[in-house]
C-alpha cells in the first residue's frame, strides 16, 4: 500500500511541476514587419522535454505577441505525456534598454502510466525584467503555474488494490509551483538563440518538486 501511495504522489508531482514557459523574445531585435515567430526548444523540466511554439506579432502600439505551444516528454511512447498552451505576452513598458514584460497562458496537459492517466487544465502567469540590445539580451524571470482541475482515470491494476477508488474530475486546484531564474539570448538576422535556467518551488514556499530545477535551450526564427 505504501508503495502505491508513493508512486501516485510521484505522478502528481510530475504533473504539477511544469514551470511557466513563454517564447523567449529579444524585443529590441523584433521588427514591426516580422509577424510570425517559429520556435523550437529542448531541455530539462520534469524530464527531458521537447517543445515547439508559434507566435503572432500584433500591430499594436504596445508590443503584443499571441502564442501557442506544444511540448512532450521523451520516452517510449512519444506523445503519451504532453502539454499544450495558448495565450500571449506583452511588453508593458520600456525605459531605454530596460523592458518589463508579462505573459499569461491557459494550459492542458496529460500524463499516463500503468496505474493512472491524468488530464489537467491549468494556467500560468509570468513576468520578465531585462536589458535588451539588438544583438543580445539578459533578463530575470518569475512565474506561477497552477493546476486548476485534474481528471483521474485509474487502471485495472490500481483498482485491484483499491476497488473503491473513484475516477473523475477533482477540484479545486490540485497544485501549483513558482519558478524564478534567468534567461538570455543572442540575435542574428531573423534568428534568436536563447537559454533559460532556474529553480522551481511549490506554492507553499516550503517544499520543492522532485526535480526543482529547469534548463532550456531554444531557437526562434521570425517571418514577415
Amino acid at each position: 500500500m505504501k508503495a502505491i501511495i508513493v508512486i501516485i504522489t510521484f505522478i502528481i508531482s510530475l504533473l504539477t511541476a511544469n514551470f511557466s514557459q513563454a517564447q523567449n523574445i529579444n524585443w529590441e531585435n523584433l521588427k514591426n514587419n516580422e509577424k510570425h515567430i517559429l520556435s523550437a526548444n529542448t531541455g530539462w523540466e520534469y524530464s527531458f522535454v521537447y517543445g515547439f511554439s508559434y507566435g503572432y506579432h500584433l500591430k499594436t502600439k504596445m508590443p503584443i505577441i499571441l502564442e501557442s505551444s506544444f511540448s512532450f516528454a521523451s520516452g517510449e511512447v512519444i506523445f503519451d505525456d504532453f502539454k499544450t498552451k495558448i495565450g500571449g505576452q506583452i511588453n508593458v513598458f520600456q525605459i531605454k534598454n530596460f523592458r518589463f514584460n508579462a505573459a499569461i497562458h491557459g494550459i492542458y496537459r496529460r500524463y499516463g502510466n500503468p496505474l493512472v492517466t491524468l488530464q489537467n487544465f491549468g494556467a500560468d502567469a509570468s513576468t520578465t525584467i531585462g536589458y535588451y540590445k539588438p544583438k543580445w539580451f539578459v533578463a530575470g524571470e518569475f512565474g506561477f503555474d497552477t493546476a486548476i482541475v485534474t481528471h483521474f482515470k485509474h487502471s485495472d491494476i490500481y483498482k485491484e488494490v483499491y476497488p473503491d477508488v473513484k475516477n473523475g474530475w477533482f477540484e479545486p486546484t490540485t497544485g501549483g509551483n513558482f519558478n524564478f531564474g534567468i534567461q538570455g539570448g543572442y540575435s542574428f538576422s531573423r534568428s534568436d538563440l536563447t537559454l533559460r535556467a532556474g529553480k522551481v518551488m511549490n506554492e507553499d514556499f516550503k517544499t520543492e518538486p522532485l526535480i526543482p530545477f529547469y534548463l532550456q535551450i531554444g531557437y526562434s526564427y521570425k517571418l514577415e
